[in-house]
């Protein structure tokens, strides 16, 4: 058994810069799902050893083999055709790498399982480190937000809906905007990475297997829950309430939870694709990329990657959602519909959170030209002030219309909207009213964006506060 380069016959990630070099490509490839699954074996070896269904000699040998170098991962993907699965070949190839070493422990290897408690365990195991790596750079993303946050909590900036300037906001919001659902995706992965379980059932779920083996069987706990918790042990996994080959949830809750941190990142990224733009220009990444054909570009490429992943991630956690319906006690084509989805949902994942975290540690902020935005619509974007001055002194709907006219004049004249606003009361209305004259005095001041921003400040100040639950010790 010779050791193959996964990138001689295998995906390199040309297609895919997002997670292309990342830790969570290295995490998910097949060289590391290989190793996943040689853990599990080992795992379960010990494990009987510990509740006396195989000696401790055999524990120590068959994790002495169980390296991933010692075998041929295209081998073993090319023979697994034959029994749709890679841990048939798998076991054959481990149990004689175990009879090398030691051949009175080769009888233990994969004693009493079945292939799928080995591939979800071991993808359990693949994605219990890949989540480590994702929530690491979480928190680092939220560590960059925050510090932009609080530098910007009163940088004023145009509100937009619907693609429209609405009423001023601030920069430091958006971020506390932006880091908040960080946050909410870091707490939902952190809850999903501390239930991943070990899978272990047997060739239906009652274990029946272990029970043969024991040697007084019949006697004292149950042996096969005390294996399960021994199992689970020896992997740093959940132990899982039942045998789950056609109960999905852990799967499930995986996928949904990586559907929605690739959301949250989404946010960002296409926050920060709009405000780059070359007519906008309120940010910029510090390290932008090129361009084939105009050496004048610097492309926002990391928010770009990290769009391209948000938009892909759904459609793989809708498969691990679709395989929930897998029928009978080992179902066929459900289990192995949900393999590809998951890997490709975990590195994808990754790879958009290193980019958030690359993102928002180098964003540049540019506050004169949200200054300048801000100005574009001389006023416009004060209505709804301006409206809560002038419907008590004549009424709501008089005000809403005059508003409405001056509003239309002031863009179709190209004219302030103060100037629009002061002709058309002075049309309408007595000109000696004295709070009418004193409502127009004061129009430029009530027109200036960055004397209207509402609890932005507090609301920022209060997003702040919040901070990542601590990471658990999974070892």
């Amino acid at each position: 058994m010779t050791s193959t380069d996964d990138s001689s016959t295998g995906d390199t990630g040309l297609l895919a810069p997002v997670r292309a070099g990342s830790a969570a490509e290295t995490a998910t490839g097949d060289r590391a799902v290989l190793q996943a699954m040689l853990d599990a074996e080992a795992a379960l070896t010990r494990a009987q050893a510990a509740v006396g269904l195989a000696p401790a000699r055999a524990g120590r040998t068959v994790t002495a083999a169980a390296g991933a170098d010692r075998f041929d991962v295209r081998s073993i993907a090319l023979r697994a055709r034959a029994g749709g699965n890679p841990v048939i070949p798998l076991v054959a190839d481990l149990t004689r790498a175990v009879a090398e070493l030691e051949p009175q422990d080769a009888e233990f290897v994969h004693r009493g399982a079945t292939s799928q408690d080995i591939v979800d365990t071991a993808l359990m195991l693949v994605a219990a480190r890949v989540l480590d790596l994702i929530t690491a750079d979480l928190e680092r993303t939220a560590d960059a937000l925050g510090t932009l946050a609080a530098a910007h909590r009163d940088t004023p900036m145009p509100g937009r809906t619907l693609t429209q300037h609405a009423v001023p906001s601030t920069f430091g919001l958006k971020a506390a905007g932006w880091r908040a659902l960080v946050l909410d995706a870091h707490e939902r992965l952190s809850r999903v990475r501390a239930s991943l379980p070990a899978q272990l059932g047997g060739a239906a779920g009652t274990l029946a297997a272990f029970h043969a083996y024991a040697a007084e069987p019949g006697h004292g706990a149950d042996l096969g829950l005390d294996l399960s918790a021994a199992y689970a042990r020896e992997l740093g996994l959940t132990k899982p309430e039942l045998p789950w080959h056609v109960l999905r949830t852990p799967v499930a809750d995986l996928g949904g939870a990586l559907a929605l941190c690739a959301g949250a990142l989404g946010k960002i990224a296409a926050d920060v694709l709009v405000l780059s733009r070359t007519e906008i220009g309120e940010v910029t990444e510090g390290s932008g990329g090129g361009s084939s054909a105009m050496p004048h570009k610097s492309n926002p490429v990391r928010a770009t990657l990290i769009a391209s992943a948000a938009r892909q991630i759904p459609a793989l956690a809708a498969v691990l959602f679709g395989s929930l319906a897998a029928e009978d006690e080992r179902p066929a084509g459900a289990w192995h519909a949900e393999w590809q989805p998951l890997r490709e949902a975990l590195r994808l994942t990754g790879g958009a959170a290193t980019a958030a975290a690359e993102l928002s540690a180098g964003l540049a902020v540019h506050p004169h030209r949200m200054r300048a935005n801000l100005d574009l619509t001389g006023g416009l974007m004060l209505t709804e002030r301006l409206n809560a001055h002038l419907a008590p002194l004549l009424g709501r709907e008089v005000a809403k219309q005059l508003l409405a006219k001056a509003s239309r004049r002031a863009v179709e004249e190209g004219i302030d909207l103060t100037r629009a606003i002061a002709e058309a009361l002075e049309s309408s209305t007595e000109p000696t009213e004295d709070r009418l004259r004193e409502l127009v005095e004061r129009l430029p001041a009530l027109t200036d964006p960055a004397d209207y921003l509402g609890s932005a400040a507090a609301l920022t100040d209060r997003a702040l506060q919040r901070h990542p639950h601590p990471r658990q010790d999974h070892r």
